[in-house]
């Protein structure tokens, strides 16, 4: 059974929790847990590594970009419930 927090994508090496099959670098995918709602935030992997992220609503609004492992530790932080409200 998946823990309750984990998304549908893994960390920085692009590994997917559901399948261990990597991502394509470029490629915008959103979690698996945000069904057909409107409140997404979408994740591209770069090419030669790093992370970018972008609020689904608003594509042109603007991206936040992370290294590798700052993803990693923002993702273990959440599956954690460092930002659990």
């Amino acid at each position: 059974m998946k823990d309750a927090l984990q998304p549908a994508f893994q960390n920085a090496n692009n590994e997917t929790a559901d399948s261990g099959q990597r991502r394509q670098p470029g490629q915008w995918f959103k979690s698996g847990r945000s069904g057909g709602g409107s409140d997404c935030v979408e994740v591209c992997y770069l090419e030669g590594g790093g992370v970018k992220v972008r609020n689904s609503k608003r594509p042109d609004a603007g991206t936040l970009q992370f290294t590798d492992s700052e993803f990693d530790a923002w993702v273990g932080g959440a599956k954690d419930g460092d930002f659990d409200r």
